[in-house]
């Protein structure tokens, strides 16, 4: 399954799972980032890390690893 980690840029995708341990899926979702809610992938730095999304009307920046514990699909429109 695709990571959010493996989205490009004007990407839209749909949160289907958090994986991880207890604690780093806590954070992820104190963020607002909860399975079955859409992110738009705004920017990624030139290295990959970090990269900013819009999630639930704010913007959010994410690390890479963190980025690589969300699975996704793509959001057809």
């Amino acid at each position: 399954m695709k990571t959010l980690r493996q989205a490009k840029p004007g990407e839209t995708v749909r949160v289907m799972k958090l994986v991880g341990d207890s604690v780093v899926k806590r954070r992820i979702m104190d963020m607002g980032i909860t399975k079955g809610v859409c992110v738009y992938i705004r920017k990624v730095a030139p290295l990959g890390d970090p990269l900013e999304v819009t999630v639930r009307g704010y913007e959010l920046t994410l690390r890479k690893a963190d980025a690589e514990l969300i699975q996704v699909e793509e959001v057809v429109a």
